[in-house]
């Protein structure tokens, strides 16, 4: 059995991969093996894991089973005391696999620990964060996290107030980099299979404190992450204006995660708080920006169309999305 198994899933990220595998090559840590699920990608990805990168272990699905549902089939086959998730868009310094390790070694009640991320040029991103609620998505609507980020109420979210170099217990953290205690997973499992894509670590990191195990942030973790890689070869849907995401996705699984861990009442209420912030944004709009209206028209209507397609949060739509 390895100390880690790393876990990695693609689609189209052929352009940032070799930096990615090159990182967990010079890692200072000797005892770990890295499995790479290919969500059938349409570039050069299996190829270049093939023939530049033999150690690792490929596994290639013919669909896309999503973000979660490959990490799903990962750790059927791995043989780590612990699982760390990274995105192939990120790079690590050589002692991160060994300093995870060791932190989660120190601290028993630890069921998942996640690092500082940061961009290209070293700006920060959000690494540490409170669960999703009615009061954390108003304030991201309305700009008021953005506006006032180092106020701990309008910053809460992603606790842009908290100084980035404390280690603290937190609710969540992002999938990008995190290592999990393989034998809590053993009891709990991975991600739940009904999220395609997004929201899938927050409701880990539910289950995981619902267990009685803790969610950590360790800045001295330090990992270089560029985000959204793969969600930019994806280009059918509407993405969002900020973040990246695919916003029909995205609403999706938000619906999902609301009615499992909050009812149906509280899921209706977000749904009906994103589509009241844009009724008032579209009529706002409508002869000064009339772009900006129409933006705000088709995100209601994918709100609507993310309810029915998930019968309010009841179940997740045939995937792949």
């Amino acid at each position: 059995m390895s100390d880690l198994s790393v876990f990695i899933v693609t689609y189209n990220s052929a352009p940032l991969l070799r930096s990615c595998l090159d990182s967990l090559r010079a890692q200072t840590l000797g005892d770990f093996e890295t499995i790479v699920v290919d969500n059938a990608s349409r570039d050069d990805t299996t190829t270049i894991i093939q023939a530049e990168y033999p150690e690792i272990r490929l596994i290639a699905s013919p669909t896309n089973l999503g973000f979660g549902n490959a990490n799903n089939l990962a750790l059927t086959e791995a043989q780590g005391r612990y699982i760390v998730l990274l995105n192939p868009d990120a790079v690590l310094p050589a002692d991160t696999l060994a300093r995870a390790l060791q932190h989660m070694e120190e601290n028993a009640d630890a069921g998942m620990g996640g690092g500082l991320l940061q961009g290209t040029n070293g700006e920060w991103q959000p690494s540490a964060r409170q669960f999703p609620s009615l009061l954390n998505d108003g304030l991201t609507l309305s700009g008021l996290a953005n506006r006032y980020p180092n106020s701990r109420f309008f910053g809460r979210f992603d606790r842009s107030w908290a100084d980035p170099l404390q280690a603290t217990p937190v609710d969540w953290v992002p999938g990008a980099f995190a290592i999990l205690r393989r034998s809590l997973l053993d009891t709990i499992n991975l991600f739940d299979p009904r999220f395609f894509l997004y929201y899938e670590e927050v409701d880990l990191c539910r289950r995981i404190h619902q267990a009685g195990f803790k969610v950590y942030y360790w800045p001295d973790l330090v990992i270089t992450h560029i985000g959204g890689a793969s969600s930019e070869t994806v280009d059918e849907l509407a993405f969002s204006s900020s973040g990246k995401q695919l916003t029909l996705w995205r609403m999706r699984s938000q619906i999902l995660y609301y009615r499992k861990w909050h009812g149906l009442a509280y899921s209706w209420l977000v749904k009906g708080l994103e589509q009241g912030w844009h009724y008032l944004r579209a009529w706002r709009n409508a002869n000064r920006a009339p772009d900006k209206a129409a933006e705000s028209r088709h995100i209601v209507q994918l709100w609507n169309q993310a309810w029915q397609e998930t019968q309010g949060g009841l179940i997740s739509p045939p995937q792949p999305w």
